[in-house]
């Protein structure tokens, strides 16, 4: 099955339908700037069953390009039709990158659900990049217009300690394979925010007006840390943000992490081959690369390796309890209350 096909099952169109946050977060992101959109062109990528280009439309959009790949569009102008939009949308059966518009037409907007699990997930972001590049105004709009990637080492419960007794079964040998398969191909869960072991840090962000295909290619991110609390490090989480374009109105977020509303993204962890316990302040060091598969544009390669905290540099302000961040921070705050003696 390839990437298309996989966007006629009804079920993935499903779960994006029952996600309300993300519903949400973009029909908020609209009608909060109905005079952005107010008399505008738009042009919805990826559009799917058309829920976006039906908020568009009822935000007072002139005229919406609904551009969807999959056979699912059929499904699209029935909804479309459903709606009594089919006047505004315009559904296209076709690839952005395949899209040909009337007389070299701009759009004053795009609109896209495009991001996959870990965010780069799925390669979509392609495909905006060059519908922003082909087809919108140089003052156009971007909804979203920027994301943020965040890490943290976490705990993983679920995968660690739910096997040890199973209606008085033993099964840990089940979870032991399940870890091992885990080291291999990262996991999909939702996890609890007790379970986060230190202060997020951002990965990557993106402005999505300027963002390359190039700067997709490889991210490499060092992290470190120090533990927020006592626990049992056990993997990484991964998870993302997204910001709308604001303008009378508060900025409108959408966000995926542990502490925020459950979405069908969940968060993307990956395990660690042994668990660490520790406590508060224990520094905590890792680098994490994300890399564009050679085999599919659409996935990348997550790889993950520990590093030993005394062989890295930490950040200025490390609450790690090490020695030299201790003295670092008693001589900040030392520079902080004003007292600039040598003494």
């Amino acid at each position: 099955m390839d990437y298309f096909e996989r966007y006629e099952d009804l079920n993935v169109h499903k779960t994006m339908l029952e996600d309300i946050p993300r519903n949400s977060a973009y029909q908020k992101a609209i009608f909060d700037n109905k005079d952005s959109f107010n008399g505008k062109i738009v042009l919805d990528v990826g559009a799917g069953t058309g829920i976006l280009s039906v908020f568009c439309a009822q935000a007072g959009a002139a005229k919406v390009y609904a551009v969807e790949a999959s056979n699912i569009y059929k499904l699209a102008q029935e909804i479309i039709k459903e709606n009594n939009v089919d006047h505004i949308v315009e559904v296209v059966h076709s690839k952005v990158e395949d899209l040909k518009l009337d007389g070299n037409e701009k759009v004053d907007i795009i609109i896209s659900e495009w991001m996959g699990h870990y965010l780069l997930h799925e390669g979509m972001l392609d495909s905006v990049i060059y519908a922003r590049d082909n087809f919108l105004r140089r003052e156009g709009l971007l909804f979203p217009e920027n994301v943020t990637l965040f890490s943290s080492p976490c705990s993983i419960p679920s995968l660690n300690e739910s096997w040890a007794n199973v209606n008085g079964v033993s099964m840990k040998s089940f979870g032991k394979q399940l870890k091992e398969a885990a080291m291999k191909e990262p996991l999909l869960i939702q996890i609890n925010p007790d379970d986060v072991l230190s202060e997020p840090e951002s990965v990557l962000w993106l402005n999505l007006h300027d963002v390359t295909l190039e700067d997709l290619e490889s991210i490499n991110f060092r992290h470190v840390t120090s533990a927020s609390k006592d626990g049992r490090y056990q993997g990484i989480c991964l998870w993302f943000t997204c910001t709308f374009p604001y303008y009378s109105t508060e900025p409108v977020i959408l966000s995926t992490g542990p502490d925020d509303p459950k979405t069908h993204w969940l968060q993307t962890v990956i395990s660690l081959p042994v668990d660490v316990d520790v406590e508060k302040g224990t520094p905590l060091a890792y680098d994490l690369v994300l890399k564009r598969s050679n085999t599919s544009l659409r996935k990348y390669t997550i790889e993950m390796t520990m590093l030993d905290p005394e062989e890295v540099e930490h950040p200025i302000y490390c609450g790690c309890h090490m020695t030299k961040c201790i003295l670092a921070k008693a001589v900040i705050e030392k520079y902080d209350h004003g007292d600039f003696s040598m003494n």
